[in-house]
């Protein structure tokens, strides 16, 4: 048995951070049953230069930046969804998503629009890219405009990818409301819901902002905050029964200090729900050697816990986490539309 293997007999669903069709087959042969996308992936399939008949064409069609982007985002995506859908019909609507992200510029500060206005667009941008497929999730982030369109998307039918959660709050707030969604439905047989809650993101700002955490608690913040988080998610599912599982998807799962071991997130979040897991991430679990167990549930030591909730405020924590956050949703888009003009330029040369 692999490591990967291992891995996923503990309950844990691997989902692929890439779209990448050649990272999207070898992954599929480690087991990975589905994929998320956003900006950065295209950006960086984009500088392979193995997607430039694709801006041609598109170009060709007189399209500008904007529009080949969203164009080469739903190709990219589709293929993805093409290789998964086996999955999706076997496991009858439980597995096998791509999830597609939503316009990253409705949040941008420079925005011009209002926050109704916003939350019309995520509603009509999560009705047109959902539209005829059977395994794509939209991603919308946990901002105010966000959580302000998923009940109305979650009620037309919409399969939904909550992303940018940092905190209980945000959790609670986007399960809330897709849950009133979903009682809007005629029937529930469809009904699936992932919670996108960032890890390593939060051990690089507790890093910097409370350096006077012990050894044992620091790099630990993370994973409290994700564990928690999980277990409201297992325990309120659990009195809301529905056919399909309501999950959590363990995000930011890649270390960010290199000295530390590589598979940290992924070993101590192994048993339940959903990692998508870097490229990277998922080699070097292949190359550990390890055999996983059932972590998920296990918590850190109570003085561990004490010390935390003492130093840490977690309120803030999310405040400043959603301003550097966001600025990462936003600028990666603008920069990829930038890169779309560069291409185009350089192929119509």
């Amino acid at each position: 048995m692999t490591p990967l293997e291992s891995l996923l007999n503990t309950g844990t669903k691997l989902w692929l951070d890439s779209v990448d069709p050649e990272l999207v087959q070898e992954n599929l042969k480690f087991g990975a049953t589905g994929a998320t996308s956003n900006p950065v992936i295209i950006s960086d399939l984009i500088k392979t230069g193995r997607f430039d008949q694709d801006i041609v064409e598109f170009a060709q069609e007189g399209l500008d930046e904007d529009q080949i982007a969203w164009k080469l985002a739903d190709r990219l995506v589709k293929g993805a969804q093409e290789v998964f859908l086996p999955i999706w019909e076997k496991s009858k609507g439980n597995d096998g998503y791509v999830s597609f992200e939503l316009d990253p510029l409705l949040e941008d500060v420079d925005c011009p629009l209002s926050l109704e206005e916003r939350i019309s667009q995520y509603i009509a941008l999560g009705k047109k890219w959902s539209a005829g497929h059977k395994n794509r999730m939209i991603k919308v982030p946990a901002t105010e405009a966000g959580l302000g369109a998923i009940e109305e998307l979650a009620a037309t039918g919409v399969t939904l990818n909550v992303t940018l959660v940092f905190s209980d709050r945000q959790y609670i707030a986007a399960r809330d409301a897709i849950w009133r969604g979903a009682q809007r439905r005629d029937n529930l047989d469809s009904f699936k819901s992932v919670y996108s809650i960032f890890v390593s993101r939060i051990d690089a700002y507790t890093a910097k902002k409370y350096p006077d955490l012990s050894d044992g608690a620091q790099g630990m913040v993370g994973l409290l905050n994700t564990k928690r988080v999980w277990k409201m998610n297992q325990e309120f599912w659990q009195e809301h029964t529905t056919r399909l599982q309501q999950e959590i998807i363990f995000a930011s799962m890649g270390v960010k200090k290199p000295e530390g071991p590589a598979d940290k997130y992924v070993e101590a979040l192994a048993g339940s729900d959903i990692q998508t897991n870097p490229p990277g991430t998922n080699s070097a679990v292949q190359e550990s050697g390890k055999t996983y167990g059932a972590h998920v549930a296990d918590m850190p030591s109570d003085g561990v816990i004490q010390e935390i909730d003492h130093k840490v405020d977690f309120p803030q924590m999310e405040a400043d986490l959603m301003e550097e956050g966001l600025q990462k949703f936003a600028d990666p888009q603008k920069a990829l539309l930038e890169l779309i003009r560069e291409r185009k330029a350089t192929l119509a040369s």
